[in-house]
């Protein structure tokens, strides 16, 4: 049977591949150390675990409305106000099945064939993916590395068309973990206003910001900027829920009700418990945040320290996330490989540590090592690429 289009030009996960190839290298009693998922290694905070488990003992087991349950979607704007300063009506606001959920959606009632995305690189993988899927183009701009990854306005205005309807800007960034200062997106949001295109301002990680840097999000920095931006969030990264599937999108009232008609007929409402966690996760203790946002930095700062002593590893030391997004590729030439993602295969048979080669997010010197692991695991990997490095040097 020949399956649709939109399907057969997509390209599969980089980082599910490598984190599938891993779990069966473990299935099949290999010890192997994964750098590769993007989720936090701690627990969902136990009063949130409790709200959802009440909610379910309350009867709260039916349908909610499309859109999210409005004591949920007060939450996400009295969230906004407190972080951001900004204030949205729960018509502006659609809580969704992941925030991947919210962006496909999104894309799905934005683009019409032809549509162009202007989407920087590196990028988180779906990104393209799910412009193809709603029959837009993507169209790449590198962030060069020297620019520690961020695009710059002459980029931008440079990778506009009559046919751009959108950017995307992610920060902090999966995969490089940089994050745009206020005058950069200030600069970046002059040009977009100027060309009468959409930010998509991805936010999933603003909570995790590191040292004496704070998240701007470009949405607060002008009402003109809010009107004309989408912000896509939610609950996964911030307080360990990536398996509850909530996020959600803010921002015009005219898309946001597209984006619900959508979605009322494709998901219906997100999981009702999970919402109810997602209530306690933004109303109750955020002590447990905190936690964790201190143990990732303490992982970086000792991670980055020995990373960037390793032959042929260069990295820019990331402000946000949970990732590091080293240059190997002189390492990769010193030991013999033509690739990094040969070099990657190989460090994954013989050394049995999973890194995400960074082709899959557009670039192909790079790497991406998570943090989000003990650093029992870390410094375990670490030993394990400087033995596969002295074996070849």
């Amino acid at each position: 049977m020949k399956l649709a289009n939109r399907v057969s030009a997509l390209t599969p996960s980089t980082t599910l591949e490598i984190t599938a190839k891993a779990k069966a290298l473990k299935a099949e009693g290999h010890d192997v150390i994964g750098l590769g998922a993007g989720e936090p290694d701690f627990n969902t905070p136990q009063h949130i675990i409790d709200a959802a488990n009440q909610s379910m003992n309350e009867g709260q087991t039916k349908y909610t409305p499309a859109g999210g349950l409005p004591a949920l979607k007060e939450a996400i704007i009295e969230k906004f106000k407190h972080d951001q300063g900004i204030t949205y009506k729960p018509s502006e606001i659609i809580v969704g099945t992941g925030a991947k959920h919210a962006l496909y959606t999104l894309f799905q009632v934005l683009l019409n064939p032809g549509d162009e995305v202007i989407i920087p690189i590196p990028y988180w993988v779906s990104y393209p993916e799910q412009v193809k899927l709603a029959e837009g183009t993507p169209v790449f701009a590198k962030a060069e590395e020297a620019n520690d990854f961020k695009l710059t306005p002459m980029q931008l205005k440079e990778a506009i068309t009559d046919k751009t309807k959108a950017v995307i800007i992610n920060s902090p960034s999966n995969p490089t973990g940089m994050l745009y200062s206020r005058e950069e997106l200030e600069a970046l949001g002059k040009v977009a206003l100027d060309a009468g295109i959409l930010i998509v301002s991805d936010e999933i990680y603003e909570h995790l910001v590191y040292g004496d840097k704070k998240h701007v999000s470009i949405a607060e920095l002008s009402p003109e900027l809010k009107e004309n931006t989408i912000i896509i969030n939610g609950v996964s990264k911030s307080h360990s829920m990536t398996g509850w599937r909530i996020g959600y999108a803010a921002g015009n009232e005219t898309i946001i009700k597209a984006m619900t008609n959508l979605a009322s007929h494709s998901t219906s409402n997100p999981a009702v418990m999970a919402q109810y966690g997602a209530i306690a996760a933004y109303t109750g203790s955020q002590e447990a945040v905190a936690e964790m946002k201190n143990a990732f930095e303490e992982r970086l700062n000792k991670t980055y320290k020995r990373l960037i002593e390793i032959p042929g590893f260069t990295c820019v030391k990331p402000d946000g996330a949970f990732y590091l997004f080293p240059n190997v590729i002189e390492a990769a030439k010193k030991t013999g490989f033509e690739s990094v993602d040969e070099w990657v295969k190989a460090l994954l048979d013989e050394e049995k540590v999973a890194l995400v080669p960074g082709s899959g997010f557009g670039s192909a010197e790079n790497v991406r090592l998570s943090y989000a692991t003990s650093m029992e695991n870390l410094e375990g990997a670490l030993d394990r690429i400087e033995r596969f490095m002295k074996k070849r040097l």
